[in-house]
């Protein structure tokens, strides 16, 4: 159980040494020394973007990487804007700049597909590299994309970047329109609205775009949530201008309307009376003797959060539970067979002991008592030699914990010889377990453990319906999961676990309430140090951690209240 602060300095790194320890998790966090210069956010828009075909327009996303080691990372990726040729994403890049380091950038322009919204059976329209020094120098940095083998496209990509003001509080607001005009021939608007935070210089930044209402004038738009530094910088006099549109197929979108507001006025208290602005279209406000709008929006909500930091938490109390799930499929090959991916080598360890170790070394900072559960899954196991997904690796089912990183080594060493491999490769069975067991500590100790689990595989899921929906199902609980891919099996169908365009689902339809998946191959590390795997792995943890207690309002001082001998807060 993971308590306080102790060790924190090793949550992304493999410990080595105390002073690399700090410079590892300090970069890898963005607990910023007196290297780190600021936050920076970057903002992306494309043009010129070439027509798939007469009938289509392309939908683009753009991914963005940064070199480590001299490889490339894809540190975040926009949202899919269908049926555009000239995007403005309202995804928001958000990176720690340190002047005295080259910070390699590479962004990537997809047309993906509305069957397929991962990277995978897509279109690479381009590249552009830079250093992210080049566009916080130039604060606006426009470059042509280059189409594979380095040609030159049409296509031009626009990256602006806006240091941070250092208020980290986020605003929920939610809006409604009434009696909005009617664009539309044979049907309703289709309506959506868009949020611009006026800047120093006059030009627009997109803060938010909201999803659209079909076939509807009197549209309820879903709540959504905003940093003060992205919707005003931190200014609350700052001018927001507000647009509505009526969407198109083909991109060309009808302007409906538009107002200007500012923070300040948003979050006026009304005495409980709605705020609401006429939606004017200045060309019939010119040209219609007694216009007076062209709607009216409403805003619905407004809050203010507090926003805790993932270091609040842990020294308010928060403990973590790490528990490993190990793949031990036919797939893996023969654990006498030096080619398998389970032979254990006298003096060189495999890819599973390696990534285990680079992971579980760094966790254990955070645990007390450095004890971890340990299952395997997709074996038959002794007795009788029934296929199991979810079986306790020391073959002790009531006490499946092992001391510390070295006891979980010596459980998957000598589990191997005792166990045949067989499949699927199933690993909904082992969410389901963790999640049940965050579901119970969450309901008996009012959620002061956050659970982490670490999957290791080598192949593609077979019980991806299952899974995605044990997913989905965690994502409400203290709970994440992140999976390393071993060997080198074509793992595509693992990014939409990671959640490629940003919404995992369930076969049923129902989306993931928070991101709790991260997935990463072990081929992309074979050559890099273990502290780069351990930084990919457990970078959106702390997020993912922040996260779940700020949705359920539970802070960090109300954490350091818990009484653990009576299992409830002090008055």
């Amino acid at each position: 159980m993971l308590k306080g602060v102790v060790g924190f300095v090793g949550v992304l790194l493999c410990v080595s040494t105390m002073s690399n320890i700090y410079e590892s998790a300090e970069a890898t966090l963005g607990l910023c020394n007196s290297s780190c210069l600021t936050k920076v956010e970057l903002r992306v828009a494309c043009a010129g973007i070439s027509d798939r075909d007469a009938l289509s327009k392309p939908d683009p996303c753009v991914v963005l990487k940064m070199q480590s080691h001299g490889q490339w990372f894809e540190v975040d990726r926009t949202e899919v804007i269908r049926s555009s040729i000239s995007p403005v994403f309202s995804k928001v890049f958000l990176v720690d700049y340190y002047f005295e380091e080259v910070q390699r950038l590479r962004y990537e322009l997809h047309d993906i597909s509305s069957a397929h919204n991962g990277l995978r059976d897509t279109d690479f329209l381009g590249a552009m590299e830079c250093t992210l020094g080049q566009i916080v120098s130039q604060r606006k940095l426009t470059k042509a994309l280059l189409k594979q083998g380095n040609t030159t496209s049409k296509c031009f990509i626009t990256v602006t970047s806006e240091e941070l003001s250092g208020n980290d509080d986020y605003v929920e607001l939610s809006f409604s329109a009434r009696k909005l005009d009617d664009k539309d021939f044979f049907s309703k608007s289709d309506p959506f609205l868009e949020i611009f935070r006026i800047n120093d210089d006059g030009s627009g930044s997109l803060v938010h775009r909201t999803e659209t209402v079909m076939n509807d004038l009197s549209p309820v738009w879903k709540s959504f949530k905003v940093s003060l530094n992205t919707l005003c910088s931190g200014d609350h006099d700052r001018q927001l201008k507000c647009t509505v549109y009526d969407w198109d197929s083909n991109g060309k979108h009808d302007f409906i309307g538009e107002f200007q507001t500012t923070f300040k006025e948003i979050r006026t208290d009304l005495d409980g009376r709605q705020l609401q602005w006429d939606c004017i279209n200045p060309k019939y406000l010119m040209k219609k003797k007694n216009y007076r709008n062209s709607g009216v929006v409403v805003l619905n909500h407004c809050k203010v959060i507090k926003m805790y930091s993932f270091l609040d938490y842990i020294m308010g109390g928060c403990q973590i539970q790490f528990t490993v799930a190990i793949d031990f499929t036919a797939s893996n090959g023969d654990p006498r067979n030096s080619c398998s991916l389970h032979y254990i080598h006298p003096y060189q360890p495999n890819e599973y002991l390696k990534a285990l170790v680079a992971v579980g070394e760094i966790c254990q900072d955070y645990d007390s008592d450095k004890m971890f559960p340990v299952f395997g899954f997709g074996a038959q196991i002794p007795p009788d030699f029934k296929v199991s997904h979810d079986f306790a690796v020391n073959f002790d089912e009531d006490n499946p914990e092992c001391s510390g990183i070295q006891g979980v080594v010596e459980a998957y060493q000598s589990c191997l010889p005792k166990i045949q491999l067989y499949g699927p490769t199933n690993i909904a069975p082992i969410i389901q377990k963790v999640a049940s067991s965050a579901s119970e500590e969450m309901h008996t100790k009012e959620a002061m453990e956050y659970f982490i689990l670490l999957i290791l595989t080598d192949g593609v899921i077979t019980d991806m319906a299952d899974t995605r929906e044990a997913i989905v199902h965690a994502s409400h609980l203290p709970m994440s999961v992140i999976i390393v891919g071993v060997g080198n099996a074509d793992f595509s169908d693992m990014q939409m676990l990671d959640g490629d365009d940003g919404i995992l689902r369930s076969p049923k339809g129902e989306p993931v309430l928070r991101d709790i998946v991260q997935f990463v191959p072990f081929k992309d590390f074979k050559h890099a140090s273990p502290a780069a795997l351990a930084k990919s792995v457990l970078a959106e943890v702390p997020n993912q951690v922040v996260d779940y207690y700020n949705a359920k309002s539970i802070h960090p001082k109300c954490m350091s209240d818990y009484d653990e001998s009576s299992r409830a807060f002090s008055p």
